[in-house]
C-alpha cells in the first residue's frame, strides 16, 4: 500500500497539470475563433480567384505564361511544408510530416532532387534531422497573426526559382480544416500551375455555367499579373488552413489531457482513501493492542 504522502504529492502534481492544460485549452479556443473567422472569410475569395483564373488560362492556353508549362523531364522539386512552431497539439505535426515524407520519397525514387521551404519549427527540425536541403525557412508565422505579405514573399521566391530553373515542380503540404475533430493533411501542386480540376461526375450538360470574361487589357497581360498572384493566394490559403487546424488540434489535445487528469485524480483519490483507511485501522489496532496489554 503506497504511503499517504506519496499519493498526496501525486494528486497535487496532477491538479497543477490540470490547471495548465485547462488554461491552454482556453487560449487555443480564443485563438481558434480569430483564425477560423479569417480563414472562412478568405475561402470565397480564393475560390472565385481560381474560377476566374481557370477561365482565362483555359482560353489562353499554356503559351500564355511559362508558369503554366510543365517541364519535360523534371529533376528538382521543392516542397513547401507548413507545420506549427510549438507542440502539444496531438498528432497534428506528425501527420503533416508523414505526408511530406511520402511525397519526398516518391520524388526521390523518380530520381529528383528534393528541397524544402519550411513554415514552422517542427517541420524545419525534421528536415534538418533528415539532412535534407532547406531552401528557406519562415518561423513564427503559423499559429500567429500574419499578413498577406508573408505569402507574397514566399510566392515570389518560388516563382523566380521556377523560372530560373532552380525548381521544376513545387508542392505545398498543409492541413485542411474540415472540423474541430478533423484536420486533413493535403498536397497541392503550386508550380507549374495546374489546370482547374472538374468533378468526374460532371458532364457537359451538368457542369455549372462559367461566364466568359471580357478582358481589358488583353488576356495575356492579365495572366502575367494574375498567375504569380495565384501562387500567393494558394500559399496564404494553406497557411490560414494550417493555422486554424493547429489551434483546433491543440484545443482537442488539451481537452483530452484535462479529461485524462480527471480520470487520474479519481483513481488516486480512491487509492488515497484506501491508504488513509488502512493507516487509521493500523492506528486503532495499535491503540487496542496497547489497552489490552495494560489490562494484562
Amino acid at each position: 500500500m503506497p504511503q499517504l504522502k506519496e499519493v498526496l504529492l501525486k494528486i497535487n502534481g496532477i491538479k497543477k497539470t490540470k490547471q495548465i492544460t485547462k488554461a491552454m485549452n482556453m487560449v487555443a479556443a480564443s485563438r481558434l475563433r480569430g483564425a477560423q473567422t479569417t480563414m472562412e472569410s478568405f475561402r470565397p475569395y480564393a475560390a472565385k480567384f481560381a474560377e476566374v483564373l481557370g477561365s482565362l488560362a483555359e482560353n489562353a492556353g499554356e503559351e500564355a505564361s511559362p508558369l503554366l508549362v510543365p517541364r519535360e523531364e523534371p529533376k528538382k522539386v521543392n516542397i513547401v511544408l507548413t507545420t506549427s512552431d510549438r507542440g502539444l497539439c496531438g498528432g497534428f505535426n506528425i501527420n503533416l510530416i508523414e505526408k511530406a515524407k511520402a511525397l519526398a520519397s516518391e520524388k526521390t525514387e523518380q530520381g529528383m532532387d528534393v528541397s524544402f521551404t519550411c513554415f514552422g519549427k517542427k517541420g524545419r527540425d525534421w528536415v534538418r534531422k533528415k539532412q535534407m536541403t532547406i531552401a528557406s525557412e519562415h518561423l513564427g508565422v503559423v499559429g500567429s497573426s500574419f499578413g498577406f505579405n508573408v505569402a507574397v514573399n514566399a510566392g515570389r521566391d518560388l516563382a523566380t526559382g521556377f523560372l530560373e530553373g532552380d525548381y521544376d515542380e513545387v508542392y505545398v503540404v498543409y492541413a485542411e480544416f474540415v472540423g474541430m475533430a478533423k484536420q486533413t493533411p493535403v498536397i497541392k501542386q503550386l508550380l507549374p500551375i495546374p489546370p482547374i480540376e472538374k468533378a468526374e461526375e460532371e458532364t457537359d450538360d451538368e457542369a455549372p455555367y462559367l461566364a466568359e470574361h471580357i478582358c481589358e487589357p488583353s488576356t495575356d497581360e492579365l495572366l502575367a499579373v494574375l498567375l504569380p498572384k495565384s501562387i500567393d493566394v494558394k500559399i496564404y490559403s494553406a497557411l490560414l488552413e494550417t493555422s486554424t487546424s493547429e489551434h483546433a488540434a491543440r484545443m482537442m489535445a488539451m481537452d483530452n489531457a484535462t479529461k485524462a487528469c480527471n480520470d487520474m485524480l479519481d483513481n488516486l483519490q480512491l487509492i488515497y482513501n484506501k491508504a488513509r483507511q488502512a493507516a487509521i485501522t493500523a492506528d486503532l489496532m495499535d491503540i487496542v493492542g496497547g489497552a489490552e496489554a495494560l489490562k494484562g
